[in-house]
């Protein structure tokens, strides 16, 4: 205590809020030299200054949840913080959230029905034999999943950089065959530059073991590589991100035509997914910003 004794009011002030239920305030007051109403008068400052931040802060914090569709949670409204500069605990950040009943969207599961034996090509896992990629274009993982419109299944493809998890290339379709596949590679191959050697890894759908999309990999000089019979997590990225795209956008919507699927598709994606949303697997950057960081 004779540290503080010494210290500023501010600091004496302070000290007799954090012990005053144990030693009592006007015992600390007298023996740190100050007034009871002074106390009183600072303690109230403080709580209508802490009052008014939390309030700004409850602001920004509401518009960053409506920013992004009820998208963040705590952690991802704490990094968006964070990155405008605010000094903030994450735990002030979730009692805030909480006081507003702001809660993030929540995953879940979604599997798709597997096709048929693949009755084409299939090649072993050589994903599970190289190390984590470094690079952008280094490795790559595609993957088709379903989504209803008016009443009918069509079917979206999606190829991720594994690196920065950035969508490089996708397409939609009301039929599941190796034409969607391909279209997706086709469009991934037109936005990156990519040298001989880049691995693609997939499940064991025919739609990736088809010569027709085989031969598009072999053109590009791109390796490829499946999943081991059974082993659905050897593709967990594209898993991963399918589970949540449907969790922030599609979960509770209903589409009327294809071309409002792809509209949202294109928005969620393309001026979503890859530009302004935080990844915490990327520290907390988007997948543009990790690219441009390592560039």
């Amino acid at each position: 205590m004779g540290q503080v004794s010494e210290g500023t009011k501010t600091a004496r002030f302070g000290f007799i809020a954090e012990h005053g239920d144990v030693f009592g305030i006007r015992y600390l007051c007298a023996r740190l030299d100050v007034s009871v109403a002074g106390f009183y008068r600072w303690q109230n400052r403080e709580y209508a200054e802490r009052t008014l931040q939390n309030r700004r802060l409850a602001e920004r914090i509401l518009e960053l949840f409506c920013e992004h569709n009820g998208n963040y949670g705590s952690p991802r409204i704490h990094a968006a913080l964070r990155r405008e500069g605010e000094v903030i605990n994450r735990k002030r950040v979730e009692r805030l959230m909480r006081d507003m009943s702001l809660v993030g969207k929540v995953s879940r599961l979604y599997r798709r029905t597997p096709l048929p034996a693949n009755p084409c090509i299939t090649v072993g896992n050589q994903k599970r034999q190289e190390a984590a990629p470094v690079a952008a274009n280094e490795q790559w993982a595609g993957d088709v999943t379903y989504l209803k419109v008016n009443g009918q299944w069509s079917y979206l493809a999606v190829i991720i950089d594994l690196y920065s998890r950035s969508i490089v290339g996708w397409e939609l379709s009301q039929t599941r065959t190796a034409d969607l596949t391909v279209s997706a590679l086709k469009k991934a191959l037109m936005h990156r530059e990519v040298k001989p050697g880049l691995l693609f890894h997939s499940d064991r759908g025919s739609e990736y073991g088809a010569y027709l999309f085989q031969d598009e990999l072999a053109r590009a000089g791109i390796r490829p590589s499946m999943n081991r019979p059974k082993h659905m997590t050897d593709n967990a990225h594209v898993e991963s991100f399918f589970k949540t795209m449907k969790t922030e956008t599609f979960h509770g919507l209903v589409f009327e035509s294809a071309t409002q699927l792809r509209m949202t598709l294109a928005w969620y994606i393309d001026s979503y997914y890859n530009t302004s949303r935080l990844h915490s697997s990327l520290g907390f950057n988007t997948p543009k910003e990790y690219e441009s960081k390592a560039a």
